[in-house]
């Protein structure tokens, strides 16, 4: 019997069916073009960073485009950063001028994305920051950018997170009843942990994450929130790392999202070329499936509001995989299965899809499935893979089959298919199990 995940308040049905999603880091960091953190990194104040909002001008945004281009890549939902570490917000908040209506784009961008990928299919997921570098009321600590600032730290020292924490809960309460249905909440950070000796790190207190979520729940009943309150939530959220096993927590598998970048970075970052390929991507994807996971990748865009030409191509590439191969992801699991070296499984109901990392000379063995297959294709072209039983007393030349008894071995073709990742599609028969 498949691995089963705990229960969550928020309705992960549709999420864990729909396996692949697109995450989007956009603000006015995509301007400086050096992280989505340059205002930490560099320690830049308020003043010289202001350069940025006030030549926001993405001329060429269209997420209809966007929304193009997710779905010929099998994406199925969506997340966006309404609004990162730095402040600036998307929308047009009615509790803050620091918004991208009042850059010289002159327009909220947020509405926009929402109906264009709404209109694609899409389920909308909104991120926000919990952590606020331009906020007034906002403690300096020591992820500020101006925590190496005596001065600045003590002409700041009575800033109240109470008033700040007001603003966080009304800017979400905005996000949850102004755009529609809703279907994610992504919280990003708490670091209640971190302790600087002057100054210390925030966490469900600062929040006062009970409530926040409370209002979340009431807001959208169904919405599904991550794990970054430091209460708890509906999904586990592993960043830039593939966890070797399906997520547990007190040892009961949860349903989980591994977060990835295409490069090192999640904004736009001209100078970071460290590109994932898209082989690599695809079998990450496939990876996180098979351990009973979701994949949200990431695409940062650019300062005039376009997706740059390695992410279209590898956003391409993945969706030429897909287009053949969807089946294998959609709907799919954690199979109780063992592969073979260099291969996942992932399974849905009595259909197992191997997939092969690595395409071995002419065979692959697999342990375990004796008398259980129903029939075998290649899913690329639904063409007929030959097997036969192993037959542990053969002598095949001069070795024996040992340590084979009750697998399979798949005839395969010299040639692989002309396909990023083969995959074969087994039909197993009625109530065959590990």
């Amino acid at each position: 019997m498949p691995i089963q995940p705990e229960p969550t308040v928020g309705d992960t049905s549709w999420f864990v069916h729909d396996r692949f999603g697109l995450f989007i880091h956009w603000g006015i960091y995509a301007l400086p073009a050096r992280h989505e953190w340059v205002k930490n990194r560099e320690r830049i104040p308020d003043e010289v960073y202001q350069k940025y909002f006030d030549h926001f001008d993405p001329d060429l945004y269209d997420p209809r485009v966007w929304a193009q281009e997710a779905k010929y890549a099998g994406m199925k939902y969506t997340v966006i950063t309404t609004k990162h570490h730095d402040g600036f917000c998307l929308w047009d908040s009615a509790y803050t001028d620091y918004k991208a209506p009042n850059t010289p784009y002159g327009k909220d961008v947020l509405r926009p994305f929402v109906e264009a990928f709404r209109d694609a299919g899409f389920k909308i997921g909104f991120y926000h920051s919990l952590i606020d570098w331009h906020h007034p009321e906002y403690p300096i600590d020591g992820l500020h950018p101006m925590r190496d600032n005596e001065e600045f730290r003590k002409q700041n020292a009575h800033r109240d997170i109470r008033k700040y924490r007001e603003y966080l809960h009304n800017q979400t309460r905005e996000l949850l009843t102004q755009f529609g249905k809703i279907h994610i909440m992504w919280f990003d950070f708490s670091y209640s942990g971190a302790d600087w000796g002057w100054s210390k790190g925030k966490g469900k207190e600062d929040w006062d994450s009970e409530r926040l979520l409370a209002m979340v729940r009431e807001l959208q009943p169904g919405i599904i929130v991550n794990d970054r309150l430091e209460i708890g939530g509906d999904i586990k959220t592993p960043e830039q790392y593939q966890p070797t096993g399906w997520l547990t927590v007190d040892g009961k598998p949860v349903v989980w999202e591994a977060c990835q970048t295409m490069n090192g970075s999640w904004g736009y970052h001209r100078d970071n070329l460290d590109w994932k390929s898209p082989e690599m991507l695809i079998q990450m994807l496939i990876d996180t499936v098979s351990k009973g996971g979701n994949m949200l990748l990431n695409v940062g865009p650019n300062g005039r509001g376009e997706f740059e030409p390695k992410a279209i191509e590898r956003l391409r590439a993945i969706g030429d995989w897909m287009r053949l191969h969807n089946r294998s992801i959609y709907g799919c699991t954690a199979s109780d299965f063992t592969p073979p070296p260099d291969a996942r499984y992932t399974q849905n109901g009595n259909r197992l899809y191997l997939h092969l990392f690595a395409w071995p000379y002419r065979h692959v063995h697999l342990p375990g499935l004796a008398g259980k297959i129903e029939y075998a294709q290649l899913l690329n072209d639904a063409s007929e893979i030959r097997y036969r039983e192993i037959d542990p007393n053969a002598t095949p030349q001069n070795t024996q089959m040992r340590g084979l008894a009750g697998a399979v071995t798949l005839e395969l073709p010299v040639q692989k298919p002309p396909v990023t990742v083969p995959v074969i599609e087994i039909f197993l028969k009625e109530g065959a199990t590990a």
